[in-house]
């Protein structure tokens, strides 16, 4: 694969398909590099907005990790910018007119290649989501970006997974036969009916984690007819990091790799103790058969241990994503259970008594003493500690599978 290949499929099918009047409607977000994500995981909820943030969006294709974190640092107030950098002018246009169209004034677009980053940076925080896997030397490029990367910094990678994409890299090589030296387009149209042909056994077609082949041409491209997809267990990313002289901080969700979350059996569950972490969440992406991808957050190893932000500190900060606590918290009865799906799981979380209080008063802005004495003010019985303890309960489980960050002030 060259860099002319890599550049000229995203010339033709800029991935993924973005319109950039859909900014006027929705922020798209996700993981990695949601701010709140980034601040939880790398930086030990310690990020001050108070200070310029150094971003790189490296492999930035139509925005989508660009706009978000732009648009978050933007309306935190952080005075720092984003540095957006692909190969493809056509991708790039298509960002630069929906930063355009919010109004973004703190992103810069640059084209080039994230494996010549000399003069740029260095960053605090690194966004790479499905970049690396698509590398000759996938290596190369994660010791790149660590180059670049700031004292204490960290770097949000996303890279597929082999078991979750079962079916996928059989109909790869079946279509690189056939495809071989044809133009983009006649690569779609070749691929679009092998599928319609496909056998009633075919892996892919009996996957229910993998959609791109139904969606937009570039989505098609990216899955199916890409000249350079290499993907990653949870053992082979960390070892790719290793390489590179950095350290898994987390995975994301924490739930998904789990054991917990796929085998209900306590016996066999009590034969993984003694695991260490990164083992245990490898033993679950066996296991699972799930996991199309990986989303990790990569630090230095001496910054490992102070990366994630942990809830043991009546200090900390709560912060919901994607849950609206007072709706929760008036629906919700004392000692009662969320759910939450994780790709076909569905997880439940079992809450402890005082959740719906705490949860009612989290907005972001009150630490967990603060919560408490409110709620002490307003009558509800519980003291300080049995408030922490509990906070503590539901925060495992919230966190777990990405309903709530923690910060400090």
């Amino acid at each position: 694969m060259s860099i002319d290949d890599l550049r000229a499929q995203y010339e033709a099918y800029p991935y993924p398909a973005r319109d950039p009047a859909d900014e006027a409607k929705r922020l798209i977000t996700g993981s990695p590099s949601h701010l709140d994500e980034v601040n939880h995981y790398v930086f030990g909820g310690r990020l001050d907005h108070g200070r310029p943030l150094r971003v790189l969006v490296a492999g930035g294709g139509t925005g989508d990790g660009t706009i978000m974190i732009a648009q978050q640092m933007a309306d935190a107030g952080n005075p720092g910018h984003v540095t957006y950098l692909d190969l493809s002018d056509a991708s790039r246009a298509i960002a630069e007119a929906r930063a355009g169209a919010r109004g973004l004034t703190n992103v810069r677009f640059h084209r080039g290649s994230l494996l010549e980053l000399e003069g740029m940076g260095p960053f605090d925080y690194i966004d790479c989501c499905g970049v690396i896997h698509h590398l000759d030397d996938p290596a190369a490029g994660l010791r790149s970006l660590a180059g670049a990367l700031a004292p204490g910094g960290g770097i949000g990678l996303m890279v597929y997974a082999p078991l979750g994409r079962t079916g996928v890299y059989p109909l790869q090589a079946a279509l690189r036969s056939m495809t071989e030296g044809l133009p983009p387009q006649e690569k779609v149209a070749v691929a679009r009916r092998l599928i319609q042909a496909l056998p009633p056994g075919n892996w892919l077609l009996n996957n229910p984690y993998i959609t791109d082949h139904r969606q937009a041409d570039a989505n098609l491209y990216d899955l199916l007819l890409h000249s350079c997809d290499r993907p990653f267990t949870v053992t082979e990313l960390a070892a790719l990091g290793e390489q590179a002289g950095l350290a898994v901080a987390a995975l994301v969700e924490p739930a998904r790799y789990e054991p917990g979350t796929w085998v209900k059996d306590p016996r066999t569950l009590k034969r993984l103790e003694g695991l260490s972490w990164l083992e245990r969440a490898a033993w679950a992406e066996q296991v699972s058969g799930a996991m199309t991808k990986h989303i990790a957050y990569f630090v230095r190893p001496g910054d490992a241990e102070r990366a994630v932000c942990r809830p043991d500190d009546p200090q900390v900060i709560p912060v919901l994503r994607g849950l609206d606590g007072p709706a929760v918290a008036r629906q919700l009865p004392a000692g009662g259970t969320l759910e939450a799906e994780l790709t076909g799981v569905v997880v439940p979380l079992p809450l402890p008594r005082l959740a719906g209080p705490i949860l009612a008063r989290c907005d972001g802005r009150r630490t967990v003493a603060e919560i408490a004495a409110d709620m002490q003010a307003a009558g509800v019985s519980a003291g300080p500690d049995q408030v922490m303890s509990q906070f503590q309960q539901m925060a495992r489980l919230l966190t777990g599978v990405g309903m709530m960050h923690l910060r400090r002030r």
